[in-house]
């Protein structure tokens, strides 16, 4: 079974106060680069199976125009970044096993009502600032 793992872009770029605020989009390829390091070697805290796992990055606002790259593919919110995330775990059609990262609690809620596990950032963000 494979793992799609949606990570909440704006959140998780917001729980380390690094200056992300001067320049979003730059935070979101940093995050997104990050990201494609990551799954190139696996998530075993999220993936516990392995590979395969598809991960998408969903970005909104000022983030919007960040490309994929080979292992992360980046979706772009046209209004609320929460609204696309829900959609896509809903979309998920109960195939793969599906994990929301992301610290905001509605979204939480939102996303568990509909069978998907949550991760905080801490989850993808490596040594220790997250």
């Amino acid at each position: 079974m494979s793992t799609l793992v949606i990570v909440d872009a704006a959140n998780v770029i917001g729980s380390v106060p690094d200056g992300w605020w001067r320049d979003r989009r730059s935070a979101a390829e940093r995050l997104r680069d990050a990201l494609a390091e990551q799954a190139a070697v696996g998530l075993p805290g999220l993936a516990p199976d392995g590979p395969p796992v598809r991960l998408v990055l969903v970005v909104e606002g000022a983030a919007r125009g960040v490309a994929s790259l080979p292992g992360v593919e980046v979706v772009e919110a046209p209004g609320s970044g929460d609204d696309r995330i829900v959609e896509l775990v809903r979309d998920a059609d109960r195939g793969p096993d599906t994990v929301v990262v992301t610290a905001d609690r509605g979204l939480r809620a939102r996303v568990t009502a509909l069978g998907a596990r949550v991760a905080g950032p801490r989850a993808v963000r490596r040594g220790g600032s997250g």
